[in-house]
């Protein structure tokens, strides 16, 4: 299946444990639930998760993956003190290149987690910083629900490099739903969410 693109603008304990943010008003009624992946193992989780904890109990609800993916000019650096940076074109194509099969590696996996569940999903690939570009997606999709993992970032590294779950659990116009990664990862980093 081929993602539909995007651009956005810039501008219950349970195995997995996880949290609500914003509660789940209106669950009962609930048609469209999107779930964010990329390609760390926790992302999966989520998406498995709401799988089996959300979708099977609402059978009348589509699903929507949605993978964020940095525009390729977010990986060009200032080399100079004015800010200009020069990168040839071959070296931007072959970076665009590896990004879309990276892209397309996420999404079919996401979608074959699904299929294996016997679940069809839609998939849609959105541009741009991931916290807005996700943002952006759900209130253009008119969404009942987010889900999406939590890395297990410690408060530094939170505080430090921000999160997407914190900013999107504040940020999204619907519900939203952080999966914790399953206790057996978290044990070993000493890490909290």
């Amino acid at each position: 299946m081929e993602p539909e693109r995007a651009v956005a603008s810039s501008g219950p304990p349970g195995d997995g444990g996880a949290e609500a943010s914003r509660g789940m008003a209106g669950a009962a009624t609930m048609t469209k639930v999107v779930v964010a992946v990329d390609a760390s193992e926790e992302s999966l989780h989520a998406l498995s998760w709401a799988l089996d904890h959300v979708v099977r109990h609402h059978p009348g609800a589509s699903l929507v993956v949605v993978h964020a993916q940095h525009p390729a000019d977010h990986f060009v650096y200032p080399v100079a003190a004015h800010g200009l940076a020069y990168i040839p074109p071959t070296a931007m194509e072959s970076m665009k290149k590896t990004q879309e099969e990276n892209t397309r590696k996420v999404v079919a996996r996401a979608l074959e987690v699904c299929a294996q569940r016997q679940v069809t999903a839609k998939a849609t690939v959105v541009e741009g910083d991931p916290k807005e570009a996700i943002c952006q997606a759900v209130e253009d999709m008119h969404a009942d629900l987010l889900v999406l993992g939590s890395r297990g970032l410690g408060m530094i590294k939170r505080a430090l490099l921000g999160s997407v779950s914190d900013y999107l659990a504040h940020h999204a116009s619907c519900p939203v739903l952080i999966v914790k990664p399953p206790k057996a990862h978290t044990k070993g980093t000493g890490n909290s969410t």
